[in-house]
């Protein structure tokens, strides 16, 4: 028989893996703690990789059908001058452009999507709080997961668990394995602001005078993220809600008069960004992948993409083995080994933006397009080659496993 495989977090990598592996005929159990996927700092960016991943599983059409938006090129206001940069609009793909989605809607179309195959089984309000684990002459190895539920605890045994539970992994605490922190001198306050259809199309945001504010259209709303330097929300909740919704009407003037539905704190949510990594995303019987194994920062919103990636890479490694017998930790680690190259250097690229944004964060001047910057908006091609970096990444991946006899 398959072997059966535990993946705890019902996130972009974890239901990918699992309607993968499902598809495959590999019996595959997703323990989502929560009873929806409804949840604040849930990324929107669907980036042309994924589509492509749709496409390949004959998705995509129905995909399109989820009210969503779409981004032909990135643009951010710098001091009040427009800067374009990335251009997806010529990538050799299905749907050359980023869709803008609530992930819960795209969590739900995964899941509705797995639910078709026979060997998959969603288990929701199941929260991981523990691995099953025994001791061998390789050291630890993982056998399953601890997992409270209303009906009680249950021990759920797994010849492979999978950990993409993100940034604040269970599975990662439970193994022990060592995490190393990249430092992120900035964070995000994340609020909602109603969104007027003759509001001026951006898609990153406007950056001036220490501030920066990046707007995600959710069609009847905008999901507003607030850069602020790291340790610096008390500095701002002791100066006022008055001296808050006055910055943003400041940096964003067509928002006048809509800051007051910030009446509270409490509708202001502190993301604490963190990029950091696993030195090892393997034991054996457990792998860390996606924000688990290495979490990223909102920059370019390619975090869920990345975790996607993963999850297309785990599945074309794994499901072999899985259907023959079990994954070896040599097969285990030779995942993280493909993967974690282009990970790592999409990460430096994001701890470059951060040192650049930090910098003006940190300026209170008005301030102007860099000339560096506002040189490279004219060199041409780079539309286009910054498009495909943040579009497809370093190491997009293609669908590699077939479907099982058995169809949905």
């Amino acid at each position: 028989m398959p072997a059966n495989v535990c993946i705890i977090g019902g996130g972009p990598a974890g239901m990918m893996l699992g309607l993968l592996l499902a598809r495959s005929g590999v019996p595959v159990t997703v323990l989502e703690k929560h009873k929806d996927f409804f949840r604040d700092f849930r990324g929107d960016t669907i980036h042309p990789s994924t589509m492509e991943l749709l496409y390949e599983l004959g998705l995509l059409e129905k995909f399109l059908t989820v009210p969503h938006s779409i981004i032909e090129q990135l643009s951010v206001i710098i001091g009040g001058q427009k800067i374009v940069l990335p251009d997806f609009r010529h990538l050799p793909v299905h749907a050359p452009y980023i869709a803008l989605m609530p992930q819960w809607d795209f969590l739900n179309f995964l899941a509705a999507e797995a639910k078709k195959y026979p060997t998959f089984t969603l288990r929701m309000e199941c929260e991981a709080t523990d691995l099953l684990t025994y001791h061998s002459r390789q050291g630890l190895c993982v056998c399953g997961v601890h997992a409270n539920t209303p009906d009680g605890p249950v021990e759920i045994p797994a010849t492979l668990t999978v950990g993409c539970d993100g940034r604040h992994a269970t599975s990662v605490a439970a193994a022990h394995l060592n995490v190393i922190d990249e430092g992120v001198p900035i964070d995000v306050l994340w609020f909602c602001l109603a969104r007027h259809n003759d509001d001026p199309e951006n898609a990153l945001g406007y950056i001036d005078k220490g501030r920066a504010l990046i707007l995600i259209n959710r069609q009847t709303y905008f999901q507003c993220g607030y850069l602020i330097p790291k340790g610096a929300y008390p500095d701002i909740q002791q100066r006022g809600l008055d001296a808050f919704r006055n910055s943003i009407e400041d940096l964003a003037p067509f928002l006048k008069g809509r800051t007051t539905e910030l009446d509270s704190f409490d509708k202001i949510k502190l993301l604490t960004v963190q990029v950091n990594h696993l030195q090892r995303w393997a034991l054996p019987g457990l792998l860390c992948i996606g924000d688990a194994a290495h979490a990223m920062s909102p920059v370019g919103g390619i975090g869920i993409n990345i975790a996607l990636q993963d999850a297309v890479a785990t599945a074309n490694r794994l499901t072999e083995s899985l259907i023959d017998s079990a994954p070896t930790l040599h097969d285990l680690l030779a995942v993280q080994h493909y993967r974690e190259r282009a990970v790592r250097n999409t990460q430096r690229f994001q701890i470059v933006a951060h040192s650049v944004l930090n910098r003006v964060l940190r300026n209170p001047n008005p301030i102007h397009p860099p000339l560096l910057l506002r040189a490279l908006s004219h060199v041409p091609g780079i539309h286009n080659l910054l498009g495909r970096f943040i579009g497809l990444g370093l190491q997009p991946q293609h669908i590699e496993t077939t479907p099982a006899t058995i169809n949905p």
